[in-house]
């Protein structure tokens, strides 16, 4: 069994301590845009508790199994997301908010397909490129057929249309592969002849794509159109000052902010908390990034180091993505904040993200010592340099 003095605390208190925020936040900013569509206050309340249950088995999940289990699972985790991200095209089973279509019933609930496929991605890549080794530094054979993998769930993200999240997952990928020692300017021609195709033919094709660019631009230009939203942000960070209005007390969140309790709930706590509660909110962030670090820095394999570099990318970058997004420094890209905002699967992947941190540490620091075990029968670093 594992010591206690070995458990990464910060990790773990770092995770809760979200986690319970997203519920209380979830909470204050959501009852009354509830109320006044459903007539019940709590519904997303009652949705997102429930989710976090879910998201403490998960991550309780992700800190008990090994994680070399993943090395088979890694084909498997990518096949079931492609193929969840084509089920929401189906009737009856994927259903449209919006403008896209991004979501699957699962009986009361529903779930983002995208959300598991980022983390499908990592499982995927952390696996190929520690098989690969030093072949990743060769275009054809080392790191083309890892673009192509992930390319397909990138498209399949894109065709919902969720622009925001395919690159999201694009730049998970060139993260990783940068960190196995894939060659920049391979990475950079690929990224040179997709970046027009993206242009053509999605952001040209959908008119939202558009106007939330020219928003991002110019928010006060079109200050009751698209760039509304961006405007009660900064209203919402202005009135919250440095110590905030109070929890419960904040105005934006009454039918002015659109989406308070998912992509722009950070507004709130800056309105609610203040500059202090926004510091906070950051060094917890900050100290996931540190913890995964630390973790990919000490893993025993580089299946484990890659692993834990791409869920730490996952996590923080999407975090600073949508700071960024609600701060006016980036274009809205629809990214929700990990742990806080409101919106299941994405908590519930999140927190077994973090799980999988956890074991991963555990394992690095030979802390670990569980029941279970699995023969490590994946091919090895070197091995890949014989075939």
């Amino acid at each position: 069994m594992f010591k206690a003095r070995d458990i990464d605390w910060i990790l773990i208190s770092s995770t809760m301590f979200l986690m319970v925020a997203g519920i209380v936040m979830v909470y204050s900013t959501s009852y009354v845009y509830a109320f006044t569509r459903f007539g019940d206050g709590q519904v997303f309340f009652r949705k997102h508790l429930l989710w976090a249950l879910i998201g403490l088995g998960a991550f309780a999940a992700g800190a008990r199994l090994p994680y070399c289990w993943y090395r088979r699972l890694a084909y498997p985790c990518l096949v079931l997301a492609a193929l969840l991200l084509m089920a929401v095209s189906l009737p009856h089973v994927g259903f449209t908010a919006g403008v896209a279509r991004r979501w699957v019933r699962l009986g009361p609930l529903t779930f983002q397909p995208s959300e598991a496929a980022k983390l499908s991605v990592v499982i995927f890549l952390a696996y190929r490129l520690a098989a690969k080794g030093e072949r990743i530094k060769e275009f054809a054979f080392g790191l083309l057929p890892n673009l192509v993998f992930s390319g397909v769930i990138v498209f399949l993200i894109m065709r919902e249309p969720d622009l925001g999240s395919s690159v999201f997952v694009a730049c998970l990928v060139v993260v990783m592969c940068v960190i196995a020692g894939a060659r920049l300017w391979h990475l950079a021609a690929v990224a040179a002849a997709a970046a027009p195709l993206v242009w053509f033919f999605v952001v040209r094709k959908h008119e939202y794509m558009l106007g939330r660019l020219s928003a991002f631009m110019d928010p006060w230009g079109n200050a009751a159109g698209k760039g509304f939203q961006l405007i009660q942000s900064f209203i919402a960070f202005g009135s919250g000052g440095v110590t905030g209005v109070g929890l419960g007390d904040g105005k934006q969140k009454l039918l002015y902010l659109p989406e308070a309790h998912t992509d722009f709930i950070f507004s709130v706590i800056g309105e609610e908390f203040g500059l202090v509660g926004v510091g906070v909110i950051i060094a917890l962030y900050l100290a996931i990034l540190y913890c995964g670090v630390k973790t990919a820095l000490a893993a025993k394999d580089s299946h484990g180091r890659y692993l834990a570099a791409g869920l730490t990318f996952m996590i923080a970058a999407q975090a600073a993505a949508n700071m960024g997004v609600v701060l006016g420094v980036l274009p809205p890209k629809g990214l929700p904040l990990p742990f806080l905002s409101y919106g299941g699967s994405s908590l519930a992947v999140n927190m077994f993200a973090a799980g999988v941190l956890l074991n991963i540490w555990m394992k690095g620091s030979e802390a670990w010592s569980g029941p279970v075990s699995v023969p490590d029968h994946g091919p090895r670093d070197g091995a890949a340099h014989g075939h």
